[in-house]
């Protein structure tokens, strides 16, 4: 019975027992079988062990010096980087069965010891850990997805509850929307090849995203040679607003530091960035298979129309914005009505300088 062919490598496994002749025995069943066992004869050998090597199965005798079996299983289980290691306890005892139970052991083997049974259950149990690390596996491709859209924090609170994040369907949250738009670039376009023009995105796009996610935002979409990300959601944040002023005080900041590695004359590109704080539809939009998470509304509207409107280098704030994100340096630019909205808006232009 080969228990290597189970996770297509030889197993690691732990054996615990303060009987060196047991663990002798169960080192030569488990050899015989494609396994790599590692032996402890006490609490304390077992459990540096398990901090140092990658064990894929433990099995713990009750009765040990320094820590007997049931305590090594508690500290196993409790602990969220080894708690899906599958756990066999060695008894003669059947009376030690319940307790074992209670302390999260996931099967048990009787003495004297029986090559077959033993075989049997360690196969069963390596089953287990193949779709647990599978699962590990997909979860990881999955983290590595949403890091191109959220940083590391956001990511891992998403898969914390995946039924809530992922699902289809949106809500009204209060966001702070960003725009960040690349002045010039169209006329750029006219001028240079597309190999040019996807350059200058591909060294751009890099460096403002990355910008978002320091800031914990929310990458939303490229839209051409401009930017969408939002503040607020999935997560909630009571600084959502400061948070995306920061982000647009720093993506003028690195643009410009960007700007004469880049070899453009002088004011050929540069950015204009938007913000707008208020309600907006925010979640999942599409079908089962084909979906984008993003925010739509009248606020997302207003910060691309203050994009629209603000010049090169500069950074237009909504009064909402102004406000929430604890009244930032800014120069106060009036009331000013925005392509396709009937009211007049409060702007004000962010001073770059911290």
């Amino acid at each position: 019975m080969d228990l290597q062919t189970i996770l297509g490598r030889p197993p690691q496994v732990l054996v615990a027992d303060d009987d060196r002749n047991i663990r002798e025995l169960l080192q030569t069943y488990l050899e015989a079988s494609g396994c790599r066992v590692y032996q402890a004869g006490n609490g304390k050998a077992a459990m540096e062990i398990l901090e140092r090597e990658s064990i894929d199965l433990v099995l713990l005798d009750i009765e040990m010096p320094g820590g007997n079996g049931l305590e090594i299983c508690r500290a196993i289980k409790d602990d969220t980087r080894t708690r899906m290691i599958p756990v066999m306890i060695v008894t003669a005892h059947e009376s030690d069965r319940l307790e074992a139970v209670d302390s999260g052991a996931d099967e048990f083997l009787g003495k004297p010891l029986h090559s077959g049974i033993l075989l049997t259950r360690a196969r069963s149990l390596l089953r287990l850990r193949k779709l647990h690390l599978d699962l590990e596996e997909r979860n990881e491709l999955l983290r590595r997805t949403l890091h191109r859209y959220v940083s590391k924090e956001m990511a891992d609170t998403i898969l914390a509850e995946p039924e809530r994040y992922l699902r289809l369907g949106g809500e009204i949250r209060r966001v702070t929307v960003l725009f960040a738009d690349i002045k010039g670039f169209v006329r750029f376009t006219e001028n240079h090849s597309a190999g040019e023009a996807v350059d200058v995105l591909n060294r751009v796009f890099p460096v403002l995203t990355k910008v978002i996610f320091e800031n914990n935002g929310t990458f939303d979409k490229f839209i051409g040679d401009a930017v969408m990300a939002f503040y607020g959601a999935p997560i909630q944040q009571p600084d959502a607003a400061r948070r995306a002023v920061e982000t647009a005080r720093r993506m003028q900041l690195a643009f410009a530091e960007l700007l004469p590695s880049m070899n453009l004359a002088s004011g050929e590109i540069a950015l204009g960035i938007g913000l707008h704080t208020g309600e907006a539809i925010v979640g999942n939009i599409g079908s089962e298979t084909v979906m984008d998470y993003t925010a739509v509304g009248d606020t997302v509207n207003i910060a691309k129309r203050l994009q629209e409107d603000a010049w090169p280098g500069q950074v237009l704030l909504s009064q909402a914005t102004y406000e929430e994100a604890g009244e930032p340096a800014v120069h106060r630019l009036g009331d000013r009505r925005l392509s396709g909205r009937s009211g007049p808006v409060t702007i004000f232009s962010l001073e770059l300088q911290p």
